[in-house]
């Protein structure tokens, strides 16, 4: 099968987490499948172009056997509202161009990931003149997370997205969801007809844990960073406004004279406003690292001893499952999240890790203070068991696997 996926936000090989289509891409490819992807050149979290980028419109790239055309994106995107509507448009037609004008043949799928709610965009023009079907995947409500967290606040531009999202619904040949919350908010808020929904959740990629759990030697890793006698929680994804990282830095000030220490790993709009109070209030339980590859960031989260999932207070965001929480299980550590709705439904089945409610610091410090003072033999029963529902229900390679049946279904390969 030829399949052309489009994504904005299509992760470079040197970038930390949020990696699920990277990795979809990757088992698809090796099952002998031509991808290709039309993905922007400024990274979510980045505020910067790479090098080999500035200047041209769209940059043709090999990621690991498949094909990348960068496009280009506006720098505007972390400045202010109408920089980022701005950012999210100059994708359109870039995408649009190297869709149309510099992807030669036919594809038998094109596969499009949201949000932004915009890229659909993209895959309707080339589905029409290309005569191919398309396949919109819902990642997270559009336009409502970005009405919530105030990404989007004109009203002429909130009127065209829900517009535009009913409009894309109705063209798509298949829509698939991330969480039990988003299938039933179709069907029930969106009208949607159940028979063009499917749910292929975020997923972990238990190849590159287990390699490591098995080989790495995390003891070595944590006393090379003065970590012995520390209880480390740490944090791998966005460093953006939806992410709340400010709970992070409250909860750090409260536990200042405990052995408690924050590692916040990413990029993103607020890691510079995050860095500089960090610096200025000369607090000294959080650390930062820049973004690096995924399997950097996960021997981070094995030599620790909680991971930390977070996103701020919002009736949103008790729809969506967070990719860096199945990272932390299938590396067998306790969650600290941060998250209501589905999220800590999850949990709590798992039996894995502690809730916490958003934006409550006392919360975070109750809590975090019950985990640390747990025995090891605890804390690892709360890490295997996560590691086993994970396995069970959200093994990448499965899942890959599941949705690749239903794109050949579409496809009619």
């Amino acid at each position: 099968m030829k399949l052309l996926i489009i994504h904005q936000y299509f992760k470079e090989l040197d970038v930390t987490g949020g990696a699920r289509f990277n990795e979809m891409a990757r088992i698809w490819h090796e099952k002998g499948h031509d991808i290709t992807v039309i993905a922007g050149d400024l990274d979510g979290q980045s505020k910067k172009k790479k090098k080999e980028y500035r200047g041209n419109f769209v940059t043709k790239r090999e990621q690991k056997g498949i094909t990348v055309w960068r496009c280009n994106v506006s720098e505007s995107y972390n400045s202010n509202f109408l920089g980022r509507l701005w950012a999210y448009f100059s994708f359109v037609f870039s995408g649009t161009y190297a869709g149309l004008f510099k992807i030669k043949g036919k594809y038998d799928l094109v596969l499009v990931t949201s949000p932004p709610l915009f890229v659909g965009i993209i895959a309707y023009l080339i589905s029409v003149f290309k005569r191919v079907p398309f396949v919109f995947e819902v990642r997270d409500l559009w336009p409502e997370s970005a009405i919530d967290t105030g990404v989007l606040k004109n009203k002429i531009i909130i009127k065209f997205a829900y517009w535009f999202e009913k409009f894309i619904y109705k063209k798509a040949t298949l829509i698939n969801v991330l969480t039990p919350a988003f299938h039933e908010k179709l069907i029930h808020n969106k009208n949607i007809p159940e028979e063009k929904l499917i749910m292929i959740p975020n997923a972990a990629d238990f190849e590159m844990s287990e390699k490591l759990i098995n080989d790495f030697d995390s003891s070595k890793f944590r006393i090379d960073r003065g970590w012995e006698d520390k209880f480390v929680i740490t944090y791998i994804g966005a460093h953006g406004l939806a992410n709340g990282l400010h709970q992070i830095i409250d909860t750090a000030i409260l536990l200042k004279d405990s052995n408690v220490l924050f590692v916040l790993i990413g990029d993103g709009m607020k890691k510079e406003e995050l860095v500089s109070r960090v610096q200025d209030e000369n607090i000294q339980n959080v650390v930062f690292f820049d973004p690096v590859p995924k399997q950097e960031a996960l021997k981070f989260v094995i030599s620790s001893d909680m991971g930390a999932s977070v996103l701020i207070k919002n009736d949103t965001f008790k729809t969506i499952y967070s990719n860096k929480t199945f990272d932390y299980m299938s590396c067998k550590k306790p969650i600290l999240l941060a998250i209501d709705g589905v999220s800590k439904e999850l949990v709590e089945t798992a039996d894995c890790g502690v809730f916490v409610e958003p934006e409550n610091s006392n919360d975070f410090v109750d809590k975090i203070n019950l985990y640390r003072q747990l025995n090891p033999e605890e804390l690892k029963r709360l890490g295997e068991n996560g590691y086993r529902y994970a396995k069970d229900n959200f093994d990448r390679s499965v899942l890959a696997n599941s949705y690749l049946q239903n794109l050949k279904k579409i496809a009619d390969v």
